[in-house]
């Protein structure tokens, strides 16, 4: 863990670097001064690159040594999309691959209209990670079919899966309408870790600024309008902060390592505020 704030890990999401390969994100993660990285194993989208993550292939075994040799830790493995037509055994091979790199949670989307049978795939889903010691957290994306942190936690509630929370990210909580008192509902025990990153205070008013913004151009926890600090104190004080900051631009001329020691610093700037005045 960092030496800053031995009680907070902090981990390097894989949307912060995607520029590379998850072997390389991991070393990355140890050289900005990490304790915990995202690996995405399943690509967000079909302009991403895709890799050889799943199974027993030689990428996967070089992600091990490499955490091996690091000392990083796999905070989350991403993303299981949850459609009307997704058959949730057909994950299996992405669990066992997290579960093989040590990963405590997995993030899930919530693509179905039919909140019943999500909540039904959702709880097969968590049912098939439990043995493997994985823990589901459903992520709210105010374009989804679970746009809010309301909706996620009746779906997760409704799953009644015991190894399942709600990943509350800073950029979609805040566009999604919510302020940090709509956490006072949540139970502590379904927040299991949580994504950083600040944004114009300004909300996109269409889809396509909303989904550009969120993919490419964040900003760095300080360095925007959102309430961050309210955010943080809302929060269960001591859970796994994971910094998911794509900036496609200052990617052109800043190199990942150094953008990731950047929002680091500002990030520890940020918990160190916020823990000291409550």
């Amino acid at each position: 863990m960092n030496s800053t704030n031995p009680g907070r890990a902090l981990s390097l999401a894989a949307l912060t670097v995607l520029e590379l390969s998850p072997p390389e994100m991991v070393a990355c993660a140890a050289d900005a001064g990490y304790s915990h990285v995202g690996l995405r194993l399943l690509p967000a989208t079909p302009e991403e690159p895709v890799y050889p993550v799943v199974g027993d292939t030689a990428m996967v075994r070089d992600i091990a040594r490499r955490l091996a040799a690091t000392g990083i830790a796999v905070l989350d493995v991403e993303i299981l999309r949850l459609k009307p037509a997704t058959r949730v055994d057909d994950y299996r091979a992405v669990l066992d691959t997290g579960a093989r790199l040590g990963a405590r949670q997995v993030l899930v989307a919530g693509n179905d209209p039919d909140e019943a049978r999500l909540a039904a795939n959702f709880a097969a889903l968590a049912e098939l990670a439990q043995p493997l010691g994985l823990s589901l957290a459903l992520e709210p994306m105010p374009w989804t079919d679970v746009r809010d942190v309301a909706a996620a936690l009746r779906i997760v509630e409704r799953s009644r899966a015991r190894n399942a929370g709600i990943l509350v990210d800073a950029i979609h909580f805040d566009r999604a309408g919510q302020v940090a008192a709509d956490l006072a509902s949540v139970p502590a025990t379904r927040l299991p870790y949580a994504q950083l990153c600040d944004a114009p205070a300004q909300r996109p008013r269409d889809t396509e600024t909303l989904l550009h913004q969120a993919r490419a151009e964040r900003l760095m926890p300080g360095d925007g309008g959102l309430d961050l600090a309210g955010l943080v104190a809302a929060l269960p004080r001591t859970i796994p902060i994971s910094l998911e900051v794509p900036m496609r631009t200052l990617a052109k001329s800043v190199g990942a390592r150094e953008r990731a020691r950047r929002m680091r610093d500002k990030t520890l700037a940020l918990l160190e505020t916020v823990e000291s005045a409550t």
